[in-house]
């Protein structure tokens, strides 16, 4: 054998280790090798892991062929080994792979994946792509432009029901459509007051009552008021009967007749014309003329509104101003402001048709109705104390 190249300094030199394992017997032992060539033996790299404790590392694999004269093989100039990358560091066993659970299966068989029925399809006006229907948002102001019908939507007749059945058939039917839903008769009683009073003159009582029947638009109402004393004559009553018209969302326009009746026989018919409704936040308000026989004009007008405490306590301020265009010696009425009366009630809604309720009354008269009232001996200021119930049905 050709004597080989002195061997490269050991990068182990010095350090401790764990005694190699016996090396395996050579296959070779005992035959000539002197006629086999062998290329000069290429000294080892520099072992990366000098100077690193290795006696975790595991020990290595006998050499097959240890022993063996391999001269007279050619083999390649062994290249460098690259620098290690985890030189320098803590190379403490890593954790044991996952065993493949495939492993030693005969994948042959499996399916392959379905084709995309979408593919080379133009998926961008699907979600996340939804198509650009203009909005309110794209719009001046806030609003849609709104472009006009187009002109043969305005050939065909008011109702396209006529195209296919007989018009005069058709107009019957929406007639009696009419009546069904839009022209329901109702009748209701509203009792507003029936009340006792307790001052500093006479104990008295008095009523104020009305009620409808008819339509939404068409309505018959009445109406009637009064006072009196108790163990006492009648002061004055009136009942009136008026033909009532809805002239916008909550208001209608009422006219008729009233008729006054007098303890002393001085009874008074008049005509009647005035207006009654719901004002914007809920005060329910009316107002009237009134065209004496006699030619006597005089005008009242009343205000009241519901102030909910609870669902059953409701307060109620309400009050009412009396005017007469001239004087009317026989019913001590004076030319201007005659009266006016402020009351402020709290009922207690026993149920919604049926409140009992407590309060207090003012009332004062003005001009030369105050002086007939001084002249027959009243009070021109009273303070009242009212006791009585409100009811509809």
């Amino acid at each position: 054998m050709t004597p080989a190249e002195a061997p490269a300094a050991d990068p182990h030199a010095g350090y401790t280790t764990a005694p190699a394992p016996a090396a395996a017997a050579d296959a070779h032992a005992g035959h000539d090798m002197s006629g086999m060539q062998t290329a000069p033996v290429t000294a080892p790299a520099a072992d990366p892991h000098a100077g690193h404790t290795m006696s975790a590392a595991p020990a290595a694999a006998a050499d097959p062929h240890a022993g063996h004269d391999m001269s007279g093989m050619q083999t390649a100039p062994a290249q460098t080994p690259a620098a290690d990358p985890h030189a320098g560091h803590n190379m403490s066993p890593a954790p044991a792979a996952v065993a493949d659970p495939h492993a030693g299966h005969d994948m042959s068989a499996m399916q392959t994946p379905a084709a995309d029925p979408h593919a080379g399809h133009d998926m961008s006006a699907m979600a996340g792509g939804a198509p650009n229907i203009p909005t309110s948002v794209d719009a001046v102001g806030g609003r849609m432009v709104e472009t006009p019908p187009p002109a043969a939507a305005r050939a065909a007749p008011d109702h396209a029901a006529d195209l296919l059945f007989d018009p005069a058939v058709m107009a019957e039917s929406r007639k009696q459509l009419l009546v069904e839903n839009g022209d329901v008769r109702t009748t209701a009683v509203l009792i507003d007051s029936i009340e006792a009073s307790f001052g500093d003159g006479e104990e008295g009582y008095s009523w104020n009552a009305q009620g409808w029947t008819g339509g939404d638009i068409n309505r018959f109402w009445w109406k009637t008021e009064g006072e009196g004393a108790f163990g006492g004559q009648l002061h004055d009553a009136e009942v009136q009967a008026l033909y009532s018209r809805a002239v916008a969302p909550f208001w209608d326009v009422q006219a008729g007749v009233r008729q006054d009746f007098r303890p002393d026989g001085k009874d008074t018919t008049h005509l009647t014309l005035g207006v009654q409704g719901v004002a914007p936040y809920w005060f329910e308000m009316s107002a009237a003329a009134f065209l004496s026989t006699e030619g006597d004009l005089t005008a009242r007008a009343e205000a009241e509104y519901d102030q909910r405490i609870t669902q059953k306590w409701i307060l109620q301020p309400a009050v009412e101003v009396a005017f007469s265009a001239s004087d009317i010696p026989e019913l001590e009425i004076g030319s201007g402001l005659t009266s006016v009366t402020a009351g402020l009630r709290l009922r207690y809604e026993i149920r919604k048709e049926f409140a009992p309720y407590v309060g207090v009354e003012w009332s004062r008269s003005f001009g030369d109705t105050a002086d007939y009232a001084k002249a027959r001996g009243d009070d021109v200021d009273t303070t009242r104390l009212v006791v009585g119930i409100k009811a509809w049905f």
